[in-house]
């Protein structure tokens, strides 16, 4: 039985001459935790474009839930459950955080010509909204803020708020994209217990770009190292120690807790 939920297959994209992937081959297993690894311009976030959406590529295929995505537009690759996160977060800072939040709800009766004047259909929505909206605000800890500013937010309590708005859209799957980078050690622990309970209780899968390899290790079920574009290493966590092309193209003579 295929456990497989995303399938990248011989995935290449130029930019100018320059090959950002250059046939990427990964998979990614339902209810995991896979991360990408590799030195800077290695291709690691231009691959997240491509799965979605953002970039198109010019050959090869990507599978989601057996179906191929890679000419569908991002709002309906989203719609089929992939959701994004980026390396800064990015938060309309004259906005409350809360509403903030409430701009990843899905299905809103407003955008609808029919239901657009049909004030109930829409107030409940929004009633609904705002209560799951706060849900996930106490989720990742930050409910104190629901009516503050997001620009009084700092960077790690910002990375909070764009893991909790990418959840109002119900995802079946989350690409978070170095989602440690720049957040004191506290914040880090929360998010990693948030992540947990998330996999445990709503069975999410994820797809990481991290360059903090001690979470990495310590997280993934599988990890993926990428150089010059392309897959040079996929296997178990404690696997890349032992591949010297990976301590070539990445690692050099930096030794890795173990």
């Amino acid at each position: 039985m295929n456990n497989l939920i995303l399938e990248v297959n011989d995935v290449a994209v130029a930019f100018g001459g320059v090959k950002a992937v250059n046939g990427a081959t990964m998979s990614v297993e339902v209810g995991s935790v896979t991360s990408v690894i590799g030195p800077n311009g290695a291709g690691k976030t231009t691959l997240f474009n491509l799965i979605s959406g953002a970039t198109k590529p010019d050959s090869g295929t990507i599978l989601f839930q057996g179906f191929e995505i890679q000419k569908l537009l991002p709002h309906k690759i989203a719609g089929r459950g992939i959701v994004r996160t980026f390396q800064g977060a990015k938060v309309i800072k004259r906005l409350s955080v809360i509403d903030n939040l409430m701009l990843g709800a899905q299905n809103n009766p407003g955008d609808n010509l029919i239901n657009f004047f049909n004030p109930r259909a829409r107030n409940a929505f929004e009633k609904q909204a705002r209560e799951r909206a706060m849900a996930l605000l106490k989720q990742v800890g930050i409910e104190r803020f629901a009516n503050d500013y997001a620009g009084i937010l700092s960077g790690g309590q910002r990375k909070l708020l764009d893991l909790a708005r990418a959840l109002m859209a119900e995802p079946v799957m989350l690409l978070l994209d170095e989602p440690f980078a720049g957040v004191n050690p506290t914040l880090v622990e929360k998010l990693l217990e948030v992540l947990h309970d998330l996999r445990t209780e709503h069975h999410l899968t994820f797809l990481l770009v991290e360059h903090d390899l001690e979470t990495v290790m310590n997280i993934s079920d599988r990890v993926v190292v990428m150089a010059e574009g392309r897959v040079i290493a996929d296997g178990l966590p404690n696997s890349i120690y032992e591949n010297q092309a990976v301590v070539d193209a990445y690692l050099g003579t930096r030794k890795l807790k173990s």
